[in-house]
């Protein structure tokens, strides 16, 4: 439960007729997968579940920046991994600016169904990253 935010967002997203040059990508749960992903491109928005210590369906806004000097603070399995595949991808040369759009879950656990505190926050986050993207109201 709430762990698939990403992926109702990414659908939620996919409706509003986005530019050509913003592509939408269910990045899954593989996040080596992303890797080239990082080089290749000039911006990237993750949304994921993000564990920060505030009531569910709080919605945070970090850098990666941030996540590494701010060790203390709880992070989803996908950040860990995230985190590992852009230290990989700095090291192979110059990667994206990347922004991560959380959700504060309720519960985390393997699966699409999202609890009614993070439901209500999907459309808060796509306008976030329509706001991330300079598109906000349109």
């Amino acid at each position: 439960m709430d762990e698939g935010v990403g992926v109702h967002v990414v659908r939620e997203l996919e409706r509003k007729g986005l530019p050509p040059e913003v592509e939408v990508i269910d990045g899954g749960t593989s996040t080596m997968e992303l890797l080239p992903i990082f080089q290749e491109r000039e911006r990237i928005i993750v949304i994921d579940a993000v564990k920060g210590g505030g009531e569910p369906g709080a919605v945070y806004r970090i850098t990666p920046e941030e996540l590494e000097t701010e060790q203390d603070r709880p992070l989803s399995l996908h950040q860990v991994g995230l985190l590992d595949v852009l230290g990989m991808a700095r090291q192979l040369g110059p990667v994206a600016e990347v922004v991560i759009i959380g959700v504060e879950p309720k519960e985390i656990r393997w699966g699409m169904d999202l609890s009614p505190e993070v439901r209500e926050k999907v459309p808060v986050v796509v306008e976030a990253v329509l706001e991330e993207l300079g598109l906000r109201g349109e």
